[in-house]
Order: structure tokens, then sequence, then C-alpha cells
């Protein structure tokens, strides 16, 4: 089943009587959402299918795109109220009631980390000490593969959730730590790409299994045009800098998903993960094993649409990319000893 987004731009008067403008364009999607839809709404249709697969050991990666101020920390972290709270603390209490339905058979751990993305520099956002400490003098964190391809990330760290309420004070404690700057189109705009990632570790006493998987929640920052902002000079250039590393990530991101398109195709074998530490992070939610879920944010605001049409169309390329999921489960060696 497939909902059809119509985008309807009017001709401009401003490029003569005669002009080709395309005045209304449809993008098939999975689901569609009202302007009005519920933060409910939203969860029970995007992130709830996902979490059940990691239950079941599937990996599960859920992440929102789309330009500045259209609504992705909405989305994913919320609003200021209980009601208005977004898809990631919405997880938590799908998360933590599921698990308790199925304490009798199988014991579950949960771990937690949290990782900021700033000017291609990755960050521990939930190292209490950086709140206190001077953004130039916090850790750096660094990738490695070991002889195995698997990815380390050196200086960030994991932290045990038993419950709920324990998982949102690490969400809050990142999000205060988080670093954010004012821009012209959204005051409270996060100037980094976040990922907060959730590592669920189950073990079934009666068939002696051990079921992992991780599930990542994802807010990419967003990207804006410098000439749409009205500022003095000395803000222009912070902003001009910070737009230059969101910008080259995200054209990083869209490289690997059209890689991804022609590797599919067998027109090409390698795929630039390497090329950012975002699409390092995330190699197996684009095109290996996982689930993986994508929100586009899109603003209805007139100005917007050139950003607007841009987002459908990256979101449309995302959707045809097809992974190979797996369970993550093995036998428990002190069993099988």
């Amino acid at each position: 089943m497939s909902t059809v987004l119509s985008v309807h731009v009017p001709r401009d008067q401003r490029k003569g009587m005669v002009n080709n403008q395309m005045e209304t364009r449809g993008f098939r999607f999975a689901h569609v959402f009202p302007v009005d839809a519920t933060q409910e709404q939203v969860f029970e249709e995007v992130a709830a299918p996902v979490i059940d697969s990691c239950l079941a050991g599937y990996n599960g990666t859920i992440f929102a795109y789309g330009q500045t101020g259209s609504g992705k920390t909405y989305t994913m972290s919320g609003g200021d109220s209980w009601e208005e709270r977004g898809l990631i603390p919405r997880v938590f209490t799908r998360l933590f009631e599921s698990l308790a339905q199925r304490s009798q058979e199988t014991t579950f751990s949960v771990y937690a980390s949290y990782l900021e993305i700033y000017k291609e520099n990755g960050y521990d956002l939930l190292d209490r000490a950086h709140a206190e400490t001077p953004f130039e003098r916090w850790n750096k964190i660094s990738l490695f593969e070991d002889q195995h391809s698997n990815l380390h990330l050196k200086n960030l760290s994991i932290h045990t959730c038993s419950s709920e309420e324990q998982a949102i004070d690490l969400l809050m404690t990142g999000n205060f730590i988080r670093q954010v700057a004012a821009t012209p189109m959204n005051q409270a705009s996060s100037r980094s790409h976040c990922i907060f990632t959730l590592a669920i570790e189950g073990h079934n006493h009666m068939a002696n299994v051990i079921t992992t998987s991780k599930l990542h929640l994802v807010d990419l920052a967003g990207s804006e045009r410098i000439y749409k902002a009205s500022v003095n000079e000395k803000a222009a250039a912070s902003m001009r800098t910070e737009a230059k590393y969101i910008n080259r990530s995200l054209t990083y991101l869209e490289q690997v998903i059209i890689a991804l398109h022609e590797k599919a195709s067998g027109s090409r074998a390698h795929v630039p993960y390497r090329n950012s530490m975002m699409t390092s992070i995330l190699r197996d939610s684009l095109g290996g094993n996982c689930r993986t879920v994508m929100i586009a944010n899109l603003s209805t605001d007139l100005s917007n649409e050139e950003e607007t049409i841009s987002t459908a169309r990256f979101a449309l390329r995302c959707q045809k990319l097809v992974n190979q999921l797996f369970k993550n489960e093995r036998l428990d060696a002190d069993i099988c000893i």
C-alpha cells in the first residue's frame, strides 16, 4: 500500500507568459502524514514495527531527513509537553513495556549511547563532563575497523538502561549537552547529526539462544540556503562553515544511496561509506542487515519549494533500496561447553 504526495507550485509570472514550469509533481511513498498528524500516529506507523523487529533479533534504523525548520527534531525528540513527545521517548515506552511482557521466557539487557557529529567530528553526548567543559576540549570519537570489518568507536561511552526512566534521563542529558546554534530559519536549529543507539541483548533460557540487535534513532542536521539569511558578516561566516560540513555529509549520504542503486543493478561494485563519519556508522542501516525507515520532513511554505521537492526526490531514491535482513542469534556458548 502506498500514498501519493502532490506538491503544487503555481507558475511564476515573472518567467513570462510562455514557460514550461511544472505546476504539480507527484511522489508515491509508503505513507504520507497530513500536517495535523499526531505524534502517536507517526509512532504507530513508523516506529512500532521496527521495535518489534529489534526484539526478534533484527537491526533497525529510523532517521529523519529534511531542511532546517521542517520538524525533524520535533518528530524525533518531541515538543515541550508529554503529549508532544517524539519517536525516541515513545520508543522507550514501547520497548520496556514489551520487555516486561517477555521477561518470563527471555532475559533482556539494554545499552544506550548518544553520538553527535558536528563538523565531521564525533562527540559523546553522554559524557557528563562535557556539560562543564568548553567544546574545544571535548574528546573526539575515532573510528576503526577490526580484521572482520566490524566498526568500533573509541571514546564513545555505553550506558546500561534497565527502565524507561533511565533511558529518558540519558536522552535529556544528551539533548542538554548537544551543540546547537541559532539560525535565521530556526532559532533552535540543530547544527549537528545525532544518533541515539539502543543495543538489545536477549537470552532465551528455554532454547539457550542469545539474540542481539541495534536500533539507531537518527536526527540529521538540516540544510539551508545562506542567501535566505539576514545576519551580520561574522554570524554568516560561522553559518557558512557549519552549512559546508552539513551539506557535504548529506551529499555523501546521497552518493551512498546512488551507489547502492548502481550496485544492485550490477553497474558498480564500490560503495563510498568511508567518505564521512555518518555513512560509516550507518553502513549496515543503508545497505546491510537492517530494517531502515526514513521520515522525510517537508515544509509547506511556498518559499521552500526547491528544498521540499529535493527532499521528496531523495526520499524516493531511499525508498527503492532493499536491505538483506537476517536474525542476529547464536547458541549460548556457556551451555554448549
